[in-house]
């Protein structure tokens, strides 16, 4: 699973995440609370990240 592209959507405590490889095929959707995201995100090769236009998507996008 060669994740290329990854769509996060903020939220309180629930983020969904939706990603697609080089393809656009989709390889990973997936819902993390909060304190999960980091670990999970750590554990990923690079890749480009979307994230929705919010006042949360500062502190992530650091």
């Amino acid at each position: 699973m060669t994740i290329t592209t990854l769509g996060i959507d903020l939220a309180k405590s629930v983020f969904q995440l939706h990603g697609v490889n080089a393809r656009g095929a989709v390889v990973l959707q997936k819902k993390l609370r909060r304190g999960a995201v980091l670990t999970f995100l750590s554990k990923l090769e690079p890749c480009l990240i979307g994230m929705e236009a919010c006042a949360t998507s500062h502190y992530w996008a650091r």
